[in-house]
């Protein structure tokens, strides 16, 4: 081809600057063509940019809700995942617990640890297997490989960890959740507690949190303590170490109770732990003593996220001493009054079959003769044999009380000041 002629090299920007100038124009008179013309940034993308691509890179540790898509709209009624978890000799109470607590929107993790008889865990298997309900619905799982569990060591909070990676894996329709002991008790139906939690944000982490260490600064941060559970088949107590550490200054420790009531959200974060805080304090807290009254309450009030959703309340009545000691006291007849006073949704401990228990499923659960609890579920004959309406309800006496203890706290005017203190 013959070389272009230095007379034609201007005709190219020519006809560039004159389409660019036509551009502005009519812009400038609002002209109606900026809808139908590219923009300057949309012409611009048709060419490479280096610095385009840096801008947009995303790195390994930006927070997973920017790059997921947005969760789906929330249910009408709440529902619950609960971990119920006993040990040797807890069969029949793990097995009661279950069925006042039972309600076919709900999910259930129950776990007998490794110090339990295998002829105990084979008989839970085997009921859950045979339940009509829990075979039609599906909604009750248990953990056939048990852990060993020491109440006062790590092994309690891998344990709740194990249950809550298990509800996030089996299913995505539940909320909030709770974990329980064999020795726990409903004070409320399922009816009350999801009619009352339908109106709060489903954020909220209900955690029975303090800064203010007192005695245990120095019996249970400072010590150093190992968990057998965490390498014997054998359940033997923890046992202390030498030496002492000091207090952290990389987080601020917390400490409560080992029971609580985890938004799904927070949940995620601890198991999925986007952010190295979860998986650090665990490592922490694999050495501290009943470290399940603290990893959750340390977690929660260091990851400035959530600090905003916690509720200073584990939901429970416990009658403890003061200082209190390794387990509270048994509760009884006695303890009626005070435990209906206390518009808690649950209480512990009990005895099996304490006459406590008849008390409480015939004045504040309705239940009878060992059935489940009844609500407006229930269908069938006898009651509570099919499943009706799961989004009907029916709370009772139980949602007020609920309700009263609920707005004391939560829509206190002083909420904010007992977040984290």
């Amino acid at each position: 081809m013959g070389s272009i002629t230095p007379e034609k090299k201007w005709v190219f920007p020519l006809v560039i600057s004159s389409l660019i100038c036509v551009f502005l124009i009519a812009t400038s008179f609002n002209m109606g063509l900026v809808s139908s013309v590219p923009s300057i940034n949309s012409i611009l993308s048709m060419f490479p940019s280096r610095a385009t691509n840096q801008t947009q890179a995303i790195y390994a540790d930006t927070k997973v809700s920017q790059v997921q898509p947005p969760p789906p709209a929330a249910p009408s009624l709440p529902r619950f995942g609960y971990l119920i978890s006993g040990s040797k000799g807890d069969l029949e109470k793990l097995w009661r617990t279950l069925r006042a607590l039972y309600h076919p929107r709900n999910q259930y993790v129950v776990h007998l640890d490794l110090e339990s008889a295998v002829e105990e865990r084979v008989e839970l298997a085997v009921r859950i297997e045979k339940d009509p309900m829990f075979a039609k619905v599906g909604n009750v799982y248990m953990i056939t490989k048990a852990n060993m569990v020491t109440y006062r060591g790590p092994t309690m909070v891998s344990n709740t960890l194990h249950a809550c990676a298990i509800l996030l894996k089996r299913s995505k329709d539940w909320d909030w959740f709770i974990n329980l002991s064999a020795s726990d008790y409903p004070l409320v139906t399922q009816d009350d507690l999801m009619h009352v939690f339908s109106g709060l944000d489903r954020e909220l982490n209900f955690i029975e949190h303090t800064s203010r260490l007192g005695w245990k600064e120095g019996q249970r941060a400072m010590p150093l303590i190992v968990d057998p559970g965490l390498y014997m088949l054998k359940k033997t107590d923890v046992f202390r170490v030498t030496p002492k550490r000091t207090l952290p200054t990389a987080f601020k420790l917390f400490t409560g109770s080992a029971w609580m009531v985890l938004s799904r959200s927070f949940v995620e974060y601890c198991i999925w732990g986007w952010d190295n805080l979860p998986r650090t304090l665990l490592m922490y807290y694999t050495n501290f003593l009943s470290s399940p009254e603290g990893y959750f309450q340390t977690v929660v009030c260091n990851a400035p996220e959530f600090v905003k959703t916690i509720v200073n309340h584990d939901m429970h009545y416990i009658s403890w001493d003061n200082p209190p000691r390794q387990h509270p006291h048994t509760l009884s007849l006695d303890d009626t009054d005070r435990m209906i006073a206390s518009n808690a949704a649950f209480a512990r401990k009990f005895k099996h079959d304490d006459p406590v228990l008849d008390k409480i499923d015939e004045d504040l659960l309705g239940r009878k003769n060992g059935s489940f609890t009844p609500g407006g579920w229930c269908s069938g004959k006898p009651a509570c044999s099919e499943v009706g309406d799961l989004d009907k309800l029916k709370p009772g006496l139980g949602a007020q009380r609920l309700r009263t203890i609920i707005q004391s706290i939560v829509f206190s005017p002083k909420f904010s000041k007992n977040q984290c203190r």
